[in-house]
């Protein structure tokens, strides 16, 4: 079992380098073995491209080798027609008896197939091998298609003493620059997770104090689709959001009509009376987007975390006192790690 994890802990680790890339996809690694000899790896690096089995396949270098060897990938080999033909076909194509798989695909169309096609050929088959790691790995993928909801990430920023501004909404200043809490260094970092999620969403009251962009101009990736919760369209058409040519989505009161036109933009109303985090997560889920940053304002995080509708959240304390001001929700949950980022504490929580 030692020799097993082993590998798919490389798995594991080649499956990393597309995340943010492969949606709708799941990240996938894959490795080749012969006589305890990596031969071939590969992982999944774009929708409509080569899986992680094709790619580690066409690295080894003598085929012969193949119906010998054993390969070993995190997540259950397609079996399926999509963009790409199943790969548990080519593994039976290529003759490869031995398949160590960290855990099943829970995708309709897979779904324990491809480990039934491999059976049927007579391959010998295991399934489970760090089984919880591969599921950890694709906790997006996972929550997308058995919860039918994105997965949700909480992030905010809060002094020392626990608050997100040191004014108290509407205080703020208006066409004031928005405090910084946090170090350069944690903002690129947040850049970089905006990278690897496929939508953000914030609220009025944060777009109209901060005029945010939500990109990841410090960071080399694609931009998040963005979701602004603006129940009376009081967020006008100068601000970021409408401006700079990067997809929004405004959601709003039923009985409000949107007055501004732009090919960007795409307006949906809603119900901000019933169930409004429901509703917004449908939409979202009805659109194929497996992951949501909430980077809003005390009023939206908490109406999220209230409900019970959060995986993970993504806190980080600043070296700065504001001594009142807005205050920073209030959450409990499991704490999974702290790191220390220049002068900021970062915490790690998930929804226990």
């Amino acid at each position: 079992m030692k020799i097993q994890e082993k590998y798919i802990n490389r798995c594991l680790a080649l499956a990393k380098n597309g995340l943010g890339t492969t949606y709708p996809n799941p990240l996938v690694g894959a490795v080749i073995v012969y006589e305890d000899k990596i031969i071939g790896e590969g992982w999944h690096h774009q929708a409509g491209k080569a899986h992680a089995e094709v790619n580690a396949i066409q690295q080894v270098e003598d085929e012969n080798l193949l119906k010998k060897s054993t390969i070993y990938v995190s997540l259950e080999p397609c079996s399926h027609f999509g963009k790409t033909p199943p790969c548990s076909d080519l593994i039976i194509a290529k003759g490869i008896k031995n398949v160590v798989i960290g855990m099943l695909d829970p995708f309709e169309k897979v779904a324990g197939r491809g480990i039934k096609k491999l059976m049927e050929a007579v391959c010998n088959v295991q399934v489970g091998v760090l089984e919880e790691a591969c599921k950890e790995l694709n906790k997006r993928f996972l929550t997308y298609h058995l919860k039918k909801r994105p997965y949700i990430i909480l992030k905010w920023a809060q002094s020392s003493d626990g608050y997100l501004s040191p004014y108290a909404w509407p205080e703020k200043p208006k066409g004031q620059a928005p405090v910084w809490i946090t170090s350069p260094a944690s903002k690129q970092l947040v850049h970089q997770w905006r990278a690897e999620e496929q939508a953000i969403l914030v609220g009025s009251k944060t777009a109209l104090a901060d005029n945010p962009q939500l990109n990841t101009r410090l960071w080399a990736g694609s931009h998040p689709y963005r979701v602004l919760l603006d129940p009376d369209l009081e967020v006008g058409e100068d601000h970021h959001l409408f401006t700079d040519g990067n997809p929004t989505l405004v959601l709003h009161k039923a009985n409000i009509t949107p007055k501004l036109k732009n090919q960007f933009v795409d307006y949906h109303a809603v119900e901000v009376d019933q169930n409004l985090p429901e509703q917004i997560l449908e939409i979202l889920y009805k659109k194929g987007l497996q992951s949501l940053i909430i980077e809003g304002g005390n009023l939206t995080l908490q109406t999220f975390i209230n409900k019970g509708l959060w995986d993970e959240a993504r806190v980080f304390s600043g070296n700065v006192h504001f001594g009142g001001g807005t205050p920073a929700p209030s959450i409990g949950g499991k704490l999974l790690s702290e790191q220390q980022i220049n002068s900021d504490l970062l915490k790690l929580l998930k929804n226990d």
